[in-house]
């Protein structure tokens, strides 16, 4: 398997980033000497690499790439030193009169306190307008750079790609032509980069969901975001969440469901509204009675009202866990939409578990078992987990007490599994402290999968009680759960992850029987009818075509075995064994087969 070269620890304060950063000035550099009309907008150093926003006179073409790679080059040769300075708003102004996206961004940086990509600033820390120049580029920038473009070397320098990507991010405003490129400090790291990438465009669910048939999308019929799953991935989806919901009730969850729409008015109560209304799909009214609904965007505040609903709960019933496969939907913007993992319909496996504040380390060690259960059955065994704590300001639910409570709890938990995790203050969410399984794939990428919140406001805000030993009311914690995320986007993770060759257990088909001749379909029927009473996916190939293009063709849609049927196999009573490896295993008997498959699937290989 290639691997990804591997980023330092603290890339952000990594001379790899410096490099990055700086290699995106000088492609701005070489495109306005290119186009001397462009307009500049952003161009920050991403996780692979760096990208420049341009408006420009006219589309960009691959020669045009290949053109400002090498005046790039050129540039870099010079030995350029980058220079800091801090300006005032005139200074800064005047620099850049004939740049508006930078005009934009200076008043955004005085008025609002931002950076120069719009992001708030640390609490209490004041704009600075700061510009940073080598030879005769100058851009609005905060840093940090190299020294000298010197530091750049240009045989690890690469442009990858053009995009399209609105200003700010906001479809309303202008469409931008982004370009990428990648950087790092070796020719070397460059060249086992992109064989990594090669293998990743091979791993590419949105390719592979294609070629395998397991779904589509249509955007101009249906809409864009929303996919459309074939009978094949349909297996797919019940495989995962049926597998799910086996363990999580064998560890005392009771699934419940809440429907698709949700008056307007419990999403104002919970605070969602006021949060997340932008991801929301706009309102549906009632013309008779003016009452406003809306697609559920998630499942919390149903959960909530049917605990509610099912009258006054004592301690002794806590902790009550909730859990359902739900489909919500989120007006996800077009630009973000990717596959099945950012979708604007998603099925969540969600569960939120009510319980006393003395029960959530309990709890919350009694879900990493179950989170550790899951990915491991996938093959998802090399995570770590980020414990994400309060950070200053006053974002966060002001009840010092229970989030010191909390945050031990979670942090005594993580402590008592052995897991490998990091802290990251400043990334709880408002109402309370949260732990995020970070999963690396076969490709080294990091996906955040499983995630388990604490949260203080909403069961308070929807009025939830028990009654507590002493007698009196007190509102439970809710922990909110989610293994998958989402059934999509965990699928569209898995089909990378596999390269499409699922495990037997979880593969839509787990046989072809082929027959050599038509006269040996009766016995492949008679074999394939067998297994499938036995439990076994399974399809007889009566194509008329030949026995190596069937075989061909199985390989390619990733079956695991191929059970080939000629005359000695039907008077052996027996099938001839091939795996999509293209190992040949010889003939077996049905039942020895059969033995074999179900130890591969037991062993979930």
């Amino acid at each position: 398997m290639v691997e990804k070269p591997k980023h330092p620890e603290n890339y952000p304060e990594s001379h790899l980033y410096r490099i990055r950063h700086s290699a995106a000035h000088v492609m701005a550099q070489a495109v306005l000497e290119y186009f001397p009309e462009a307009k500049i907008a952003i161009g920050p150093p991403i996780e692979d690499g760096f990208y420049y926003d341009f408006d420009l006179p006219r589309p960009i073409t691959q020669e045009d790439l290949e053109k400002i790679e090498a005046r790039m080059k050129e540039i870099i040769a010079g030995k350029h030193d980058f220079v800091r300075r801090e300006v005032t708003p005139e200074e800064a102004r005047e620099i850049f009169k004939d740049q508006p996206y930078k005009l934009e961004l200076i008043d955004d940086i005085l008025s609002r306190g931002t950076d120069e990509y719009g992001n708030p600033l640390p609490e209490g820390q004041k704009p600075v307008l700061s510009v940073y120049q080598h030879d005769t580029f100058i851009d609005l920038c905060r840093g940090p750079h190299v020294k000298n473009t010197s530091e750049i070397n240009p045989k690890a320098v690469k442009l990858m790609s053009i995009a399209g990507a609105y200003w700010r991010g906001d479809e309303t405003k202008p469409m931008l032509t982004r370009i990428y490129g990648t950087a790092w400090e070796s020719p070397k790291e460059l060249r086992q980069y992109l064989k990594w990438l090669e293998e990743a465009k091979k791993r590419d669910h949105r390719v592979l969901g294609k070629e395998l048939g397991l779904f589509y999308f249509a955007p101009d019929e249906i809409g864009p975001g929303i996919p459309l799953f074939t009978p094949k991935g349909e297996i797919l989806r019940h495989l995962l969440e049926s597998y799910v919901r086996e363990v999580q009730t064998r560890y005392g969850f009771l699934h419940v469901w809440t429907g698709n729409i949700v008056k307007e008015d419990l999403y104002a109560k919970s605070g969602h509204l006021q949060n997340y209304a932008e991801v929301m799909f706009p309102p549906m009214v009632d013309e008779k009675s003016g009452e406003r609904f809306r697609l559920k965007p998630m499942n919390c505040p149903s959960h909530m009202t049917l605990y509610k609903k099912m009258g006054k709960h004592s301690y002794r019933e806590l902790p009550l866990r909730f859990s359902e496969f739900a489909t919500v939907y989120r007006y996800e913007k077009k630009g973000e939409l990717h596959g099945l993992t950012r979708v604007r319909s998603l099925t969540q496996d969600d569960c939120h578990i009510f319980c006393t504040e003395d029960q959530i380390q309990s709890e919350f060690s009694m879900l990493l078992e179950l989170i550790q259960e899951i990915l491991g059955r996938f093959r998802l065994t090399d995570y770590q987990v980020r414990l994400s704590l309060r950070g200053e300001g006053g974002k966060y639910v002001n009840d010092p007490e229970k989030w010191d409570k909390a945050e031990a709890a979670l942090r005594n938990a993580l402590d008592a599994s052995g897991l490998d995790y990091i802290e990251a203050k400043g990334e709880a969410a408002f109402y309370g402290p949260k732990a995020d399984f970070i999963a690396r794939d076969t490709l080294g990428r990091e996906w955040q999968l499983s995630t388990i919140q604490v949260d203080f406001i909403q069961p308070a805000r929807l009025g939830l009680t028990y009654i507590g030993a002493d007698g009196a009311e007190h509102t439970p914690v809710v922990l909110h759960r989610a293994i998958m995320g989402s059934t999509e986007r965990f699928l569209g993770v898995l089909i990378e992850h596999y390269a499409g060759a699922f495990p037997v257990w979880l593969a839509p088909v787990q046989a072809v029987i082929i027959p050599i001749t038509d006269r040996h379909l009766l016995y492949c029927e008679q074999v394939a009818q067998k297994l499938r009473a036995a439990g076994l996916r399974v399809e007889v190939d009566s194509r008329a075509e030949r026995m190596n293009a069937k075989i061909r063709d199985a390989q390619k849609q990733k079956v695991p075995y191929m059970l080939i049927v000629g005359d000695r196999e039907v008077e052996g009573g027996k099938v001839a064994l091939r795996l999509r490896s293209g190992e040949n295993l010889g003939a077996m008997s049905v039942d020895e087969f059969l033995a074999k498959a179900q130890a591969d699937i037991e062993a979930g290989v």
